[in-house]
């Protein structure tokens, strides 16, 4: 994972003194990507999930101007582009990346609240495409930009549909409430336990650094593979499952129910889907319940598990991924899975501290023996969600 050289913050400061005419921003924001701890699929099925923010970040540095009317500044695309209330007045009118940001003015203004005109400079860690909810980053980033230039009141509870929303019908790209909840509400510390049919949270210690241990986070560099009508026919085929079982989503069937309930379905394939979502929800039931108890390695094994039954029955992973988590359980992490929608994007692995480097090494090292692009590597631990910085 390469990014611009510099601390992210510096680089939005320092964008926006270049673009805008040598003045400094009124403050700076940063939202983080996210991982997906463990609980895959689970999230249109009225599942659980356990995501943790990441310190990698977006940082919006911005300003307000006068009138309706928005400047953005993209580092990564090194573009400014202007629109206004007339461009954000229905989707479709900016596309791109600016597509993002005028997503969130859009989104607030159909919420009711009067956004105020602003300058705004981006710079991020974040890497595109792999997974890490690079685009809930940079609407949670401007969201928590325009809230306070405007002294705007969005309790923090509402702000993740508002930034979804902004992903769904503005941009168009068909997000569950995972990415934004994990990147406005995440804790440093701590994994964010999510009922995806209700929305409530519960922050739950995922002390690694006191443990011992890391997450170590690998981009897996395949390109993906079908993923959207993949994705899509993954849906269904669990719709197609909940509807023959008479019930409303998949959440409602137990493991305990789940021999009886694959008995009713004639479909292999459906009774395969079906079989990853109820035993992963009860994976993230399991490991919530171990890391209340302080009990973080033994979280290890869920993780793998996990993994396996995206491999088998969901059949979502790639040959990238699933060399990466055989090489970082062979040497020596302690649980290891694909994260993310799948065919393609990132691997995560549970790890000693002290052995981040070797178990990157191995990885890197099993892809040259595939002749594989080189993975990516970071090593992580939980980081807050989106704030102020100044």
């Amino acid at each position: 994972m390469t990014h611009p050289t510099g601390d992210v913050a510096e680089r939005a400061a320092a964008g926006f003194t270049d673009q805008y005419g040598g003045s400094a921003a009124a403050g700076r924001w940063a939202a983080p990507g996210r991982v997906n701890l463990i609980g895959e699929h689970t999230d249109y099925n009225d599942g659980f999930v356990l995501p943790f923010a990441l310190p990698l970040r977006t940082v919006v540095a911005a300003d307000r101007q006068d009138g309706e009317r928005w400047t953005v500044w993209s580092e990564l695309s090194g573009e400014t582009i202007t629109f206004d209330a007339d461009d954000v007045a229905e989707p479709g009118r900016v596309t791109g990346w600016g597509a993002y940001v005028a997503g969130v003015v859009w989104a607030l203004r159909e919420a009711g609240h009067p956004v105020p005109g602003a300058r705004l400079a981006i710079a991020s860690d974040v890497p595109l495409g792999s997974g890490l909810s690079s685009s809930a980053a940079l609407e949670s980033a401007v969201l928590a930009a325009l809230l306070d230039l405007g002294g705007l009141e969005l309790p923090a509870e509402r702000q993740p549909r508002l930034a979804q929303r902004a992903e769904n019908v503005y941009v168009g790209a068909p997000t569950g409430i995972m990415d934004q909840s994990a990147v406005i509400r995440c804790r440093a510390g701590h994994a964010l336990f999510l009922d995806c049919r209700d929305e409530s949270v519960e922050q739950i210690p995922f002390d690694l650094d006191a443990a011992g241990l890391a997450v170590l986070v690998i981009d897996s560099r395949a390109p993906h593979r079908h993923a959207d009508g993949e994705y899509a026919a993954r849906r269904r085929s669990c719709e197609a499952g909940a509807a023959a079982l008479g019930v409303t989503a998949l959440r409602d069937v137990t493991v305990d129910q789940l021999d009886a309930a694959l008995a009713k379905l004639d479909d292999a394939e459906t009774r395969r889907r079906v079989r990853h979502v109820v035993t992963e929800d009860q994976r993230v039931l399991d490991t919530v319940a171990l890391l209340r108890a302080g009990r973080v390695r033994d979280i290890g094994p869920l993780l793998t598990a996990s993994h396996v039954s995206m491999r088998d029955d969901f059949e979502i992973t790639v040959p990238e991924v699933d060399t990466a988590v055989e090489a970082a359980l062979a040497a020596g992490a302690l649980g290891a899975r694909m994260t993310g929608g799948g065919f393609g994007g990132c691997v995560l692995a549970l790890v000693e501290a002290d052995q981040a480097d070797a178990v990157a090494a191995a990885v890197t090292a099993a892809y040259a023996n595939r002749n594989f692009t080189a993975p990516g590597t970071v090593t992580v631990l939980p980081a807050p969600g989106a704030t102020r910085l100044n």
